[in-house]
């Protein structure tokens, strides 16, 4: 009898669990509507989805094993709804050749983190040199920093790039083929961070380009600080660590909630179809990310392929985008594991 009492017990603690999960679950996937600056807490839901989902998949498990089909349902109906959200992480592509040979034009877009500051400019060339061999027509660059010593890196990327555009410092758009005829700058004030637009004439027809650098999140900055306040001697408690951190990421939620609808505006003033590329320093489905892509196809849900995470630092985290008006396809989609930076390029092949 006290093992039986023992046995139910903890199953009714597992369906408890099961049913505050996939509610949890399910509020998630309408997190991502929550703005921040006014529903920090709710907004903040999205960032745990992929452990979320996990641990659906781990309770239906359990039910199965225990045959109770009806308890079983919950989290498998939990499932079904965040089919949408894992498009986002991962892509099935069974039949998809890289290959395409359809006519059109390819665009990058690579946070090159200062390129390590370097004032050799090796790394600057060494990225030019990867960019040459895949052929790239458009580049969007973020983190950029021209002068090296007493050259610039606009002289060599010039030798490649017919055209240029210049954001604010850290920002440009290089355009091997197609002439850029206009461009303007997207300021989002008081930060380091900033967006641009450029006009560019792709065989007679017109799109506007925009490249975006967000708000960070905040947390290696604040780890850095740690580090070096206990490399002084400063003991620094763990409830001090986590209120830190924890404060640094949701300011980050509400600056990048603000640039986001910056950026929604002047993509919906466009007079031309319109690519948005850039580095969001946000996950999928997150306010910023729903704001951003708007109308816009998400390239890698129209044709990636896998998992692509773009920041190194963590492998899975899909941050930077390549996005684009209904009036283009994407052909294929894809990233590359580069040691130049922090970030990992994304490149995408379109056509009208």
């Amino acid at each position: 009898m006290g093992k039986l009492a023992v046995y139910k017990y903890f199953s009714f603690m597992v369906l408890v669990i099961t049913v505050l999960v996939a509610l949890f679950t399910l509020v998630g996937l309408f997190a991502g509507n929550a703005n921040p600056v006014h529903e920090t807490a709710l907004a903040m839901i999205v960032y745990i989805m992929p452990i979320l989902v996990v641990a659906n998949l781990i309770t239906l498990l359990f039910w199965i094993i225990r045959r109770r089909w009806i308890w079983a349902s919950i989290p498998m109906f939990t499932l079904l709804c965040t089919i949408p959200y894992i498009g986002t992480l991962y892509q099935v592509r069974l039949f998809q050749s890289p290959n395409n040979t359809r006519s059109g034009f390819k665009i990058a877009t690579y946070n090159v983190a200062l390129f390590g500051r370097e004032i050799s400019g090796f790394k600057a060339e060494d990225i030019l040199s990867e960019i040459k061999r895949q052929e790239v027509d458009i580049f969007c660059i973020q983190e950029y920093m021209d002068h090296i010593g007493d050259r610039k890196n606009s002289e060599s990327y010039k030798s490649f790039f017919s055209y240029m555009a210049k954001g604010r410092d850290d920002m440009v758009i290089y355009s091997r083929r197609f002439p850029i005829k206009k461009s303007g700058i997207i300021d989002f004030g008081k930060t380091n961070n900033s967006g641009m637009w450029a006009d560019i004439d792709v065989n007679g027809r017109k799109v506007r380009v925009f490249n975006v650098h967000l708000e960070t999140t905040g947390f290696n900055r604040t780890m850095k600080k740690i580090a070096k306040m206990e490399m002084r001697g400063t003991n620094v408690e763990d409830n001090t660590i986590i209120s830190a951190v924890y404060g640094n990421y949701t300011r980050g939620m509400v600056v990048r909630a603000v640039q986001a609808n910056i950026v929604a505006d002047e993509i919906r003033k466009s007079p031309y179809p319109v690519i948005l590329c850039g580095d969001f320093n946000d996950v999928p489905y997150s306010y910023t990310y729903n704001v951003m892509k708007g109308d816009l196809v998400d390239g890698f849900k129209e044709c990636g392929k896998g998992f692509m995470g773009t920041y190194r630092g963590k492998k899975m985290a899909r941050i930077d985008y390549i996005f684009h008006d209904e009036a283009l396809t994407g052909n294929y989609y894809y990233t590359q594991d580069l040691s130049y930076s922090d970030h990992n390029p994304v490149y995408m092949h379109i056509s009208f």
